[in-house]
């Protein structure tokens, strides 16, 4: 009898072109196909909750497949781990119902950059923070922060190239916190355009640099200019931290 069956899935993005299957690359949904297919033995479709770019990392991206497996559903995260690679790794797994979708359920989601400051780079975080030199403003940052949270048009933090019909976000809470060396922003909303929190990391960044004022962020909200927010930050810095799901 077939089943809906739901993966927790972590990973480090960084040998990855992306999550999403594309013809001639190596991608976390297409590996992950892979030992779905070879632990099931049927020809499964993968469906994504976030389609994160090369270079991303994730600790609970969301996926769910459709099985006719013996496996039980709250074993088939321990069957895939034995044959995945060491950089994913399906964290849990369990039996939802068949119209479960992991992109069309009421959630909050949750994504992290890290910014490491330091006199000179340190070769172990480039990988997984973006580097700067100089000692940003934290708090700065985190006052500014403030200025995304409710319901907004977010044009201006939208890269070209995107394919969204609206550009109304909900961003629930956004804050920035020092750990150690790092300034950490953390970012909930209801969904977010393409690159928009490398494009909101960089623009805090520029606060944090004293480029941009902390009061700054509703007017380049409301310009819906692309120009009037930071640079998008690199890749490898941004991590997919969860989807809390209203079940």
């Amino acid at each position: 009898m077939s089943k809906r069956v739901r993966l927790k899935i972590s990973y480090d993005g960084t040998a990855y072109h992306g999550w999403q299957i594309q013809d001639g690359q190596t991608t976390i949904e297409g590996v992950l196909t892979e030992a779905v297919r070879e632990a099931t033995g049927e020809e499964n479709e993968i469906i994504g909750a976030s389609r994160t770019d090369a270079g991303v990392h994730a600790l609970g991206n969301i996926a769910v497949f459709d099985t006719d497996s013996p496996i039980p559903a709250d074993k088939m995260y321990m069957v895939l781990n034995r044959l995945l690679p060491d950089d994913i790794s399906v964290v849990s797994s369990d039996e939802v119902t068949p119209d479960w979708h992991p992109r069309k359920q009421g959630c909050r989601k949750t994504y992290e950059y890290r910014i490491y400051m330091a006199p000179v780079r340190i070769p172990v975080k480039r990988l997984y923070a973006h580097y700067t030199y100089n000692d940003l403003d934290v708090a700065g940052m985190d006052r500014a922060a403030k200025g995304f949270i409710g319901e907004h048009d977010f044009t201006a933090f939208c890269a070209a190239g995107s394919q969204a019909t609206s550009f109304t976000r909900t961003i629930y809470d956004c804050s920035v916190r020092r750990e150690g060396s790092e300034a950490v922003i953390s970012v909930t909303g209801s969904g977010f355009l393409y690159n928009m929190v490398r494009i909101i990391a960089g623009t805090l960044m520029d606060v944090g640099l004293g480029r941009k004022e902390a009061g700054s962020i509703p007017g380049i909200i409301d310009s819906l200019d692309r120009r009037q927010a930071g640079p998008t930050l690199p890749a490898c810095g941004l991590t997919l931290i969860g989807y809390e799901y209203n079940e």
